[in-house]
């Protein structure tokens, strides 16, 4: 995008590298900031008077899955710039997961055109580990050619912390060739603390985004790693973890959101949401716009952007205050983007049928999520409000003419993760507490990681029929009540992103949360909360189309639950327990 040189005067400048505010004026002109302070008349240069409102450098964020939102890129990049944010650091794991390199390629194609900072990262772990059923495989011969590529800036989050500790040498050799190509390695790695950690570390993973408790969020500092603190839709972490920044911490920490749905990032807002959050719970202004730009930037190696300076990437955000962070202006490489909270450019939508039609479900009928009764107790996923995590429960299961159900008295509700990429046939079936649902189900091909179905509900008949429409609509949610879809949101780019116009795909998601909440959903989030029920690199337990999985933190290892045996004929592989 070419764009006439700009002087934006009367601005109090936000200096991230020293942390303070000064009143000046900036030069903007072929695509980079050219002077800061007190500027001149320049020729052809149109004036901006910023009437003392507050320039940030473009808010970037450090660690985001695009498909989260489920916006096609395009959308999500229009969206994010209505927030001030000009960048970010990508994982496209989700839809490599389904389509693999192709997929990969695919969203940089679809964000190449665009007046939007979009760096990403070699999805490392596709399939997250072997005890799922993914739709494609990326391998470290893949890792090393995509790493090639100038946006790609390093290695995605090594998912599979166990693998590395125990010297998996497929995901070595990964890590090895972002090393080499002098790129960044993230991590992933909830939880782990003490002799696996520092493996985990020695072994050249630098971040993490995964932390959840001051506790574990110091230790990682301690050993040298970058912090991410995340705030998200699903998962929170931002009023426990921001103790961790300090004067002697600051440099290492960066504030990231992972996951957004589409009603957060569009209603709510996106980096400027968290610093809204950040400040609200009492970070220095400064200090927390630094998190969200200079330390991204530091964080990937991207030189000349994230500050105010001359030489930078002329990416800037004029907003009213250093409280609500409300935006009102942008600039992307010295062109105005966004104008008095409206975005001035187009953002033009690749479409390629290569991502299209990749639900291919198995043969369902009647027995296929059927569960017989049993006596004692049985594994449970405990769902956690607001975080990633789960809890092992182990409680009695309600039983009906001879089979295990749902029991909506104690919210103990089926459970299933059907295989969507027409491989296996595989069935998972398991139970989950605290999705809360009274009445019918709910269904996405948004599970993550590997996206197979996820259905959730009361009896067989609704969720039967809940899977049925995610392959009618070839991807998806919804939302089913007595067999026939409530409400419904196709997502037709890998199962996992809308074709549709932002606000339709809004609309369509709040009509899913409110049918959802009208049969008794608790979360928040109740489908951002499901997605994540089938991810068993987060402990402590999950279901993926293979079985039920827990981690064990002794062996710091992922373990299908001992107990469980894999039945298969023809038509399907379902889990059973066997008491």
């Amino acid at each position: 995008m070419t764009s006439t040189p700009t002087i934006i005067r009367n601005a109090q400048i936000v200096d991230v590298m020293n942390e303070c505010v000064t009143r000046g004026d900036v030069l903007l002109a072929d695509g980079l900031i050219q002077s800061v302070g007190s500027v001149g008349a320049a020729t052809g240069a149109t004036e901006f008077d910023a009437r003392g409102r507050f320039l940030l450098p473009g808010l970037t964020d450090g660690h985001v899955h695009i498909e989260s939102a489920m916006l096609h890129p395009a959308g999500f990049a229009r969206a994010a710039l209505l927030h001030g944010t000009t960048g970010v650091f990508a994982d496209p794991h989700e839809i490599a997961n389904v389509l693999g390199v192709r997929g990969i390629e695919w969203m940089l194609h679809a964000t190449e055109n665009l007046p939007f900072d979009t760096f990403f990262t070699a999805s490392s772990c596709v399939p997250a580990t072997s005890m799922e059923t993914a739709g494609a495989e990326v391998s470290a011969h893949d890792i090393a050619r995509l790493l090639q590529h100038p946006r790609i800036v390093g290695l995605a989050e090594v998912m599979n912390f166990p693998g590395v500790i125990n010297g998996d040498t497929e995901l070595l050799r990964k890590i090895a060739f972002a090393q080499n190509a002098g790129k960044t390695v993230d991590g992933h790695a909830p939880g782990l603390r003490g002799d696996g950690l520092r493996r985990y570390v020695e072994a050249g993973i630098e971040s993490d985004h995964e932390a959840t408790t001051l506790e574990e969020a110091e230790e990682k500092l301690t050993l040298g790693m970058w912090l991410m603190i995340r705030e998200g839709s699903a998962a929170k972490n931002l009023e426990a973890l921001l103790p961790a920044v300090t004067d002697a911490t600051i440099a290492k920490c960066l504030f990231v959101s992972d996951d957004q749905t589409p009603a957060d990032l569009t209603q709510l807002g996106h980096m400027d949401r968290v610093l809204r959050r950040a400040v609200a719970l009492g970070l220095e202004p400064t200090r927390a716009v630094r998190l969200a730009t200079w330390n991204t930037a530091q964080r990937f190696r991207v030189p000349n952007v994230g500050a105010i300076q001359a030489g930078y990437r002329a990416n800037v955000v004029l907003v009213e205050e250093l409280k609500s962070f409300e935006v009102t202006d942008v600039w992307h490489s010295g062109a105005r983007v966004v104008r008095d909270g409206e975005c001035v450019v187009e953002m033009p939508a690749h479409e390629d049928a290569a991502v299209f039609d990749t639900v291919k479900l198995p043969p369902l009928d009647a027995a296929s999520l059927r569960v017989g009764a049993r006596a004692g107790d049985s594994w449970v996923i405990g769902l956690t409000q607001q975080q990633l995590l789960t809890t092992g429960l182990r409680l009695p299961l309600a039983q009906r003419d001879g089979e295990a159900v749902s029991d909506t008295g104690r919210d103990i509700l089926k459970l299933a993760v059907i295989e969507r990429h027409g491989k296996t046939r595989n069935i998972g079936v398991g139970w989950v507490h605290g999705v809360g649902l009274k009445r019918g189900a709910l269904a996405q091909s948004v599970a993550h990681d590997n996206h197979n179905v996820i259905v959730a509900g009361v009896n067989d008949e609704d969720m039967l029929a809940a899977a049925r429409a995610i392959e009618a609509m070839q991807g998806g949610c919804v939302a089913v009540e007595a067999t026939r879809p409530i409400a419904q949101l196709p997502l037709r780019i890998a199962g996992l992103m809308s074709t549709e116009p932002t606000a339709d795909v809004v609309r369509a998601y709040e009509s899913l949360h409110d049918a959802a909440r009208e049969l008794g959903a608790r979360p928040e989030h109740p489908f951002a909360a499901l997605s994540f029920l089938a991810l068993p690199v987060i402990p402590e337990l999950k279901l993926t189309d293979k079985g039920l999985v827990r981690y064990n933190a002794a062996q710091q290892s992922f373990e299908f639950v001992v107990g469980y045996k894999l039945t298969t004929d023809e038509h399907r592989l379902q889990v059973i327990l066997k008491v």
